[in-house]
């Protein structure tokens, strides 16, 4: 009777402890399964972001000495990812560097991945005053030489854990295609995939000197430039046809113009004009100091467009990264705080 209760209880044991036993199993397997993905996943990350560095760097030797990693790792990572894809990325020899077509289709795509990561992270750290990473900026030049260029350098300043690279250039770069965070543009806002912040107003003005205008005369429409010598900056879009707005009706117009000093830089339009060359059309802040200690006049401000802004220009994403966001923010401040001190000085 003792050897059957014994068996009865082995048996109404039994089913529990196989259970538990399979359950042990299961637990142990599914989180083996998990770990695995997880570590697969990782792996790819880690790949993934040595070819974007590669490409960025435009070879494994400058990508090498810009990530800190070491060459021979680097080229490990990449061939690694294109034996995991079963594709060749890169066309490589000891001379020569290209992408090949699905390398350039990985990278495109791998980049934008790589950035939602990268912003979901930032998300989650926005509150963190700890701000790190890169920033990649375009900027105009005229933008980056003019004082308000400060405004960049100032930021650097207050968070010196970022690292940013600031690169001037005039022309329209694609942010997504080119990698960049944001850009800074003055310009007409138009529809596009990008959101845009509205730093400040901006505005043209036209300078002479003073004795340039003893000289001359006085200049009281637009088309009065067509006889007149005028410092043509290729660098604007107008080049020599510059736009007007009629006070009256708000109309557009142009007059063509003319000079035998071509510039492609305001900076250097204003320094002509201040040696009594001719008219100059620059942008406002570049003038500003000239015309506030009298060595240059403005005229003809109310014939000027006031339709264009300096914008500071993102891709649409669906997290922001902190590190954007902590930018366009100071460059907001910074710019109000800098409007209201000129403000300040011109009415003393």
């Amino acid at each position: 009777m003792k050897n059957l209760c014994r068996n009865q209880d082995l048996i109404s044991v039994k089913p529990n402890f196989f259970r538990c036993l399979l359950g042990a199993h299961r637990s142990h397997f599914m989180n083996n399964c998990f770990y695995d993905g997880m570590q697969h996943f990782m792996d790819t990350l880690t790949r993934m972001r040595a070819f974007i560095d590669v490409v960025d760097a435009q070879g494994f030797s400058a990508a090498a000495r810009k990530v800190g990693r070491s060459k021979a790792l680097l080229s490990k990572y990449v061939r690694e990812l294109e034996d995991e894809l079963g594709a060749l990325l890169l066309n490589r020899t000891t001379r020569q560097f290209s992408l090949t077509e699905s390398g350039n289709t990985y990278y495109r795509t791998a980049s934008e991945i790589l950035k939602e990561i990268d912003s979901l992270s930032d998300l989650v750290r926005e509150n963190n005053t700890d701000l790190k990473g890169r920033l990649k900026i375009s900027a105009p030049r005229t933008f980056v030489d003019a004082e308000i260029g400060q405004s960049l350098i100032d930021f650097g300043r207050e968070h010196p854990e970022l690292s940013l690279e600031i690169v001037s250039d005039d022309r329209f770069v694609d942010l997504v295609e080119e990698g960049f965070d944001v850009a800074i543009r003055i310009t007409r806002l138009e529809d596009s995939g990008l959101i845009a912040r509205k730093l400040d107003d901006f505005s043209l003005k036209m300078c002479v000197t003073p004795e340039f205008l003893e000289r001359v005369g006085e200049i009281k429409h637009p088309s009065d430039l067509a006889r007149l010598p005028c410092i043509i900056d290729t660098n604007g879009r107008s080049h020599n046809n510059w736009r007007f707005v009629d006070p009256a009706s708000g109309a557009g117009f142009s007059v063509p113009v003319s000079g035998h000093i071509e510039v492609n830089s305001p900076i250097a339009a204003v320094r002509a004009a201040t040696t009594g060359l001719g008219v100059a059309q620059v942008p406002e802040f570049i003038a500003r100091s000239k015309i506030a200690e009298g060595t240059l006049v403005a005229v003809l401000d109310e014939y000027l467009p006031t339709d264009r802004g300096i914008y500071a220009i993102y891709p649409h994403r669906r997290y922001l990264p902190a590190k954007v966001r902590t930018l366009v923010d100071f460059l907001h401040s910074w710019f109000r705080k800098n409007s209201q001190t000129d403000a300040l000085r011109n009415s003393v």
